[in-house]
């Protein structure tokens, strides 16, 4: 790759920085006790900016410092997943809830594995959904189930307070995992941090080791990695800009957590090459670099279950580029920010594209797609940019609401701009 690419800046993965937000909180419970005021044992750097995490920041910060018992979620299923186990185990009086769209997105799994542990929680409008009133308790129980077909967050919620259990924990996964690399990344956080923790060779059991109280940890400097996850635009963008050489700092394939990496080999099948960079003056620093070849087969066939968030750059993607598309794994895109499946079929069929969705799967035909005169974004932040690349082709298209992609890319649409005018000034 040249050295005159175009430099693209991802945001930092929001999913290792509520991560490390929530490990730090827990490893400064142990360490400090109850003293908000001494330090918490890692130092984060390049923490993501998006909206989610500087929620998780700031309502962690709230338990801290005892300044209000109510725990507002907005609509970010992780921080409110994490905080339901962590308040669960904290003393205490706590009400958690958030806005009309996270109140429709289940928690009933997650709840029934806090209550067989003792912890009480109570569902004050719907069984299994938020708002929630939680009295803490320290469960003595170190065995529990927990169904994760719905949502890999219940099993890292559940890992990520396992240290602080009196007896540690060992959780039984009574499913498969949706998004299962997202609770591989929890295991290797925990690893980082020092936290013991295990998987037995089928991953169906878990096993977090406890830390005792006054635990001391040498401060430790954390560096996040940017977010697979955003760069997926970025690869959609490569696929409809064939020749243009973009790079985006400090990403690795090979050095990373994060199970979206996969959408290096996604995006390969629909024509978009990739090198890693190693930095010639600084060793542990990498760039990935791609370009857009042109050529692509007439169809695309994926599974998505362990990467479900890749799914919108990748069919819409596929339909830009007029292939014929078969997508599984599809159930759990039906409980996120929207229901992104029915989201994507009503803004691509706006766009002259043929769909057909079943539960397990959608189809796209083969037909290249028009401009409409706007796309509605669902109030969700994944079909916001997803669409928001094809302005590169049809610049006249509106995008509604285009803040919401504050809540994982907030830079998305400067970045945007850059490749659509590296693209005209070729």
């Amino acid at each position: 790759m040249k050295t005159n690419d175009l430099h693209i800046l991802l945001p930092a993965s929001k999913s290792l920085s509520n991560r490390w937000l929530m490990l730090n909180h827990i490893l400064g419970l142990r360490q400090n006790g109850n003293n908000p005021n001494k330090g918490l044992p890692f130092m984060l750097k390049n923490l993501s900016d998006a909206d989610d995490t500087q929620l998780m920041a700031a309502l962690l910060a709230q338990l801290r410092h005892g300044t209000s018992n109510l725990f507002y979620c907005h609509n970010a299923g992780s921080v409110a997943r994490f905080l339901l186990a962590l308040l669960a185990v904290t003393p205490g009086q706590w009400r958690l809830t958030g806005d009309d769209r996270l109140k429709q997105r289940p928690m009933l799994p997650l709840i029934q594995c806090l209550r067989h542990m003792g912890c009480t929680i109570v569902c004050t409008e719907e069984e299994g959904f938020l708002p929630l009133d939680i009295t803490g308790f320290t469960p003595q129980y170190r065995m529990a189930e927990i169904d994760p077909n719905e949502s890999s967050q219940y099993v890292s919620a559940m890992m990520l307070i396992g240290c602080l259990l009196p007896n540690g924990l060992t959780l039984t996964l009574t499913d498969r995992a949706a998004s299962r690399p997202y609770i591989e990344m929890t295991c290797a956080l925990l690893t980082q941090a020092g936290i013991k923790n295990s998987v037995s060779p089928n991953r169906r059991v878990y096993r977090v080791e406890t830390l005792p109280a006054d635990t001391q940890h040498k401060k430790q400097v954390v560096n996040i990695e940017p977010d697979w996850s955003s760069a997926s635009y970025i690869y959609a963008a490569a696929c409809l800009v064939p020749g243009l050489r973009i790079r985006m700092q400090g990403l690795s394939y090979s050095h990373s957590t994060q199970g979206d990496r996969v959408a290096k080999e996604l995006f390969a099948q629909l024509g978009v090459e990739t090198q890693e960079l190693r930095s010639p003056y600084r060793a542990n620093t990498r760039s990935i670099a791609i370009v857009g070849t042109g050529k692509h087969p007439d169809s695309f066939e994926y599974n998505f279950i362990d990467c479900p968030d890749l799914l919108p750059a990748v069919l819409v993607s596929c339909a830009a580029l007029g292939m014929k598309a078969r997508l599984r794994g599809i159930k759990n895109l039906r409980i996120k920010e929207s229901d992104r499946i029915s989201a994507l079929k009503e803004e691509l069929e706006k766009m002259g594209a043929t769909i057909t969705q079943t539960a397990t799967e959608v189809r796209l035909a083969a037909a290249g797609l028009k401009p409409c005169a706007s796309i509605s974004t669902h109030a969700d932040h994944r079909i916001a940019m997803a669409f928001g690349v094809l302005t590169l082709i049809f610049p006249n298209m509106v995008i509604e609401e285009p803040e919401q992609v504050s809540k994982s890319f907030p830079d998305f649409w400067k970045q945007l701009d850059l490749i659509r005018r590296a693209a005209t000034n070729r």
